[in-house]
C-alpha cells in the first residue's frame, strides 16, 4: 500500500474532475455544479439559506472569518433570475419552470454518473462510500444526526 498515492490525492483528483466535467457538460445549459445542488435540495421542499448552506456546507468555500464564507445565496441569484427558484419570506422553492428545468438537467447528469463510474460496481460504489463517510466521521464531520 505505500506504493500507491494517498487517498487524499484521489479525493482532490475526482473531486476537481467531477466540477470539471460538470462545468463542460451543464455549461450549456446555464447552470453551475452548486446550483444544481441547489436545485436538487429546494426540489424536497423550500429551504432557507442557512438549511441550503447546511446540505451544500462541504462545496461551500470556508472561510477564517465566518462573515466571509461562502453561501449559497451567491449561486441562487441566477437561479431566481432564470425564474428557476422563488425567494420568499420564509426561504426558496423551485419554481414549475425550475422543476421542468431540473426534470431535463438530470437526464444529462445522469448520463455524466454512468460514464464516470464505468467498470465501478454498485456494491463497490456503496462500499466507497461508506468508507468516506466513516471516515469524514473519524475527523469530526458530523451531519446533525
Amino acid at each position: 500500500m505505500s506504493d500507491q498515492r494517498p487517498i487524499g490525492f484521489w479525493l482532490k483528483l475526482v473531486d476537481r474532475l467531477i466540477d470539471d466535467q460538470f462545468a463542460e457538460t451543464l455549461e450549456e445549459h446555464g447552470i453551475t455544479r452548486r446550483q444544481w445542488q441547489l436545485m436538487n435540495v429546494l426540489s424536497r421542499g423550500p429551504a432557507t439559506v442557512v438549511q441550503l448552506d447546511a446540505e451544500i456546507a462541504p462545496f461551500l468555500a470556508a472561510a477564517t472569518d465566518e462573515s466571509e464564507a461562502e453561501s449559497s445565496v451567491e449561486h441562487l441569484s441566477e437561479l431566481i433570475d432564470s425564474g428557476w427558484v422563488d425567494a420568499t419570506p420564509t426561504g426558496y422553492e423551485l419554481t414549475e419552470r425550475g422543476e421542468a428545468a431540473l426534470e431535463r438537467l438530470a437526464v444529462v447528469v445522469s448520463e455524466q454518473r454512468t460514464v464516470s463510474t464505468r467498470g465501478v460496481t454498485e456494491e463497490e460504489y456503496l462500499n466507497t462510500v461508506a468508507v468516506l463517510e466513516r471516515v469524514a466521521r473519524n475527523l469530526g464531520w458530523s451531519d446533525g444526526l
